[in-house]
């Protein structure tokens, strides 16, 4: 028998963006344990221990990949909001944990995050003032885009209209 698995694809805001690159895989799952242990006790600390584990870490995008075991995963799922900082090394990042999708396989949360990703970016093509801006953010656009999902221009039109 195969162990199912949830993973969890966070969005993690930092107070200031320079600190960023001081954040690591290590950081972040020892700060998640000590929420889980904090909400839940003894009992959480230990179902969640055993499968815990960040599968992807950008720190630069702030995009995080959790995967626990299924059974607990609301269990974690309920600790993320209360992680208000991270303590990494004496020193303490105010941050905020954000919950963008839960997901049975990393594929699907990739997924996911292609789509995100590429309705963030639409909303930044709203803000473009100048032809350049926003030709270089159709660019953008279109390079993240999934083989079966419209095109570009396709999108723009509709919203256009």
């Amino acid at each position: 028998m195969r162990f199912k698995h949830r993973y969890l694809l966070c969005e993690l805001l930092l107070e200031d963006p320079r600190w960023k690159q001081n954040i690591s895989q290590g950081t972040v799952l020892h700060n998640v344990k000590e929420a889980v242990a904090r909400l839940h006790g003894d009992f959480g600390a230990a179902a969640c221990a055993v499968g815990l584990s960040v599968k992807y870490l950008n720190a630069y995008t702030g995009i995080i990949l959790l995967r626990c075991r299924k059974e607990v995963h609301q269990l974690l799922w309920s600790s993320l909001p209360f992680i208000t900082s991270l303590d990494n090394r004496g020193q303490r990042y105010a941050c905020i944990f954000n919950t963008l999708h839960v997901g049975g396989t990393i594929r699907t949360c990739q997924k996911f995050l292609i789509q995100y990703n590429r309705k963030q970016l639409i909303l930044l093509l709203k803000n473009c003032t100048n032809p350049e801006e926003k030709e270089a953010m159709q660019k953008a656009i279109a390079s993240c885009s999934l083989q079966d999902v419209q095109e570009p221009e396709e999108l723009f039109l509709e919203e256009e209209a």
